[in-house]
């Protein structure tokens, strides 16, 4: 309650005051027409009784010679007495009893209602985390600024940046808009004084002074007059020698054919108010047509192609050739995403004309010397392509897999050079029997049913097989992978195995011929390699150009013969997702063979071909097969 309380008593006496203020205006202009108008000053003697207010006025200002209009919407009747009081004293008193109020046109007061002025709203600042950041290394601004506090956008640049920032007084209540991201010091301070019709100025001390732009309209002075001519009307066009012109608000709007360059620096420069300074003349014509330039913008176009260059010096532009000592700028830029030996080589050769390039390993930067426009195209293109570049991490599984089956089966019988022994095994079943055992089951054979088969001699052996061989052999190589965008990633492994090489040298001389005979052990290499370049898209799919070679050892005919080898080589062109695995290869090769001996005719014959005679059968499977996954990773 207490609070409304004195919230309505502030309302109540604000009010009051303005009031107060609004009449001891009027009070002085009735004092100074005075001086024209002397009837305000005589005595009136006049008794009304509802009279409009406009036949009152006008009886009072017939009776003292005063010139008065009356607003026929004003709707008041007066009743009044008045005795021995001024008309000035009257027309204040009817401007408080009825709200009125008196304007003065020349020698003539016009009464109307008083219409109170609009309340002036100033903008609300928002209390808020001033966004700006600062770059120290590449000297470079962003902000992104809504209605923020002058004070504390200047108190937040100064705090990041070391950089000093003063502003005039008359603008503390001022609010500031604008977005830069990563633009060198300087030209973000430029661009957020012209976007909130302010002026920066680095002093000599390298203090940033920001100032209301004098070139910008003052809404409650339309009728002042700028003592020089070239401002007296800025927001004009101009013509001057085939240069047509303009400058509104800070920005320029030109046209020019074919007009000599010295005279468009000159009249623009005095147009803006700047002061600059000639190295040397500034020859050769221009053909022109902007519009809503800044003034260093409008400088690069109309100096393009040109040898003609700027260089601001605190406050005076200077021009002149683009080799002078005065104009020559140098500058670091430091990349932060890629290395600085390899951007050297895609500097258009272009943009190095007149420019000189020096790598500065130690901070990843390149040092530019020549003039500020070249360095700015360079700095430029070297933002632009100094982007992160994604890492494609690569996951590749190898799987190669052998399957062999061997069956053998038979009875075989035959003369050794010496007497057998009877071996073998019972499982598998490979069994050989010698001349004693077999005489021994002859000999067992032999009285029944008066069958006699007689002895088998001593080197005489029967040997019985039945085996089945099988064999899997599998094998997995994980290796992983990871490279660049755009960079090929390779990787090998190998083994070596050597093998023995005899040759024979014959040497002659006058008596005799000799044989020298030389060894040397030669490798033989087994590896495998893999090479995979990936491609990102901006869709983040990826394509791999692959290259997967694989070679394995297999067994030596001799033990001084070089080991057999079998190559496989993948080559392959695909796009995948990000994450997503594929499968390669899939090579399979079937080998299957049967080969068998025996008597003729009788090894044929299904059944006794396994008595009198063997078989062997082969048969083999191998399949090779790559699975890759690629995964890209911002870092």
């Amino acid at each position: 309650m207490k609070l409304f309380f004195l919230l309505t008593l502030s309302i109540c006496l604000s009010a009051t005051a303005l009031a107060q203020d609004r009449f001891t205006i009027l009070e002085e202009k009735l004092n100074q027409a005075k001086v024209t108008m002397p009837g305000l000053d005589e005595k009136v003697q006049i008794a009304v009784n509802s009279m409009t207010i406009q036949d009152f006025v006008q009886g009072i200002a017939l009776n003292h010679n005063l010139n008065v209009t009356v607003d026929p919407n004003v709707d008041v009747k007066v009743t009044n007495t008045f005795k021995d009081i001024t008309a000035e004293d009257i027309f204040l008193y009817l401007c408080k009893r009825y709200d009125l109020d008196i304007t003065f046109i020349g020698p003539i007061m016009n009464f109307s209602k008083y219409v109170a002025p609009p309340q002036v709203i100033q903008p609300k600042i928002v209390t808020r985390k001033i966004k700006v950041s600062y770059d120290s290394t590449a000297n470079l601004l962003s902000f992104d600024l809504n209605n923020d506090s002058l004070e504390l956008v200047t108190r937040e640049i100064t705090r990041v940046s070391g950089k000093n920032i003063v502003y005039a007084p008359d603008l503390g209540n001022k609010v500031l808009n604008g977005f830069v991201q990563n633009v060198p010091f300087n030209s973000a301070m430029d661009k957020l004084a012209f976007s909130n019709e302010l002026k920066v100025t680095l002093t000599a001390d390298n203090f940033y002074m920001l100032e209301k732009n004098a070139k910008e309209k003052d809404p409650k002075n339309t009728n002042s007059n700028n003592s020089s001519g070239n401002f007296a009307n800025a927001n004009s066009p101009k013509q001057i020698n085939g240069l047509n012109y303009k400058v509104e608000n800070g920005a320029i709007t030109l046209d020019a054919m074919n007009v000599p360059i010295g005279d468009i620096v000159n009249a623009i420069s005095a147009l803006m108010g700047y002061n600059y300074f000639l190295f040397n003349e500034l020859k050769g014509n221009a053909t022109v047509s902007i519009k809503d330039a800044s003034f260093e913008d409008f400088l690069n176009h109309l100096f393009n192609g040109t040898d003609y260059t700027f260089k601001k010096d605190a406050n005076i532009y200077l021009f002149g050739d683009r080799n002078l000592e005065g104009l020559r700028v140098s500058k670091l830029v430091t990349l932060k995403n890629r290395t600085v030996e390899k951007i050297m080589d895609f500097i258009p050769a272009d943009l190095k004309k007149g420019v000189d390039l020096k790598i500065f390993e130690d901070l990843n930067g390149i040092i530019l010397s020549g003039s500020q426009p070249r360095i700015n195209e360079i700095e430029a293109f070297l933002r632009q392509v100094d982007l992160v570049v994604p890492n494609v991490y690569i996951e590749v599984i190898i799987v190669d897999v052998r399957k062999s089956n061997t069956f053998s089966a038979g009875v075989a019988a035959g003369l050794g050079t010496a007497p057998t022994t009877t071996s073998g095994t019972v499982i598998p079943f490979d069994f050989t029997l010698g001349a004693q055992s077999i005489n021994n089951l002859i000999t067992g054979i032999n009285g029944i049913a008066s069958v006699n088969l007689g002895q088998v001699t001593p080197n005489f052996y029967i040997k019985l097989k039945a085996l089945e061989e099988q064999g899997v052999l599998k094998l997995r190589s994980t290796p992983q992978l990871a490279t660049l965008n755009g960079h090929k990633a390779e990787l090998s492994i190998g083994q070596t195995e050597y093998y023995l090489e005899v040759s024979n040298n014959l040497v002659q001389n006058v008596n005799q011929s000799n044989i020298l005979q030389s060894q040397q052990y030669k490798p033989v290499n087994a590896d495998l390699s893999v090479s995979i370049l990936p491609q990102i898209s901006s869709d983040e799919q990826i394509t791999m150009d692959i290259h997967v070679k694989q070679s394995s050892f297999t067994e030596r005919i001799s033990n001084t013969a070089p080991p057999g080898t079998i190559n496989r080589d993948f080559k392959s062109l695909i796009r995948v997702k990000n994450g997503e695995m594929i499968m390669l290869g899939g090579l399979e090769e079937n080998t299957k063979s049967e080969s068998g001996s025996g008597l003729p005719g009788i090894s044929r014959i299904p059944i006794l071909k396994w008595l009198f005679g063997s078989r062997i059968k082969k048969k083999s499977q191998n399949k090779l097969t790559i699975f890759i996954k690629p995964v890209i990773i911002y870092s």
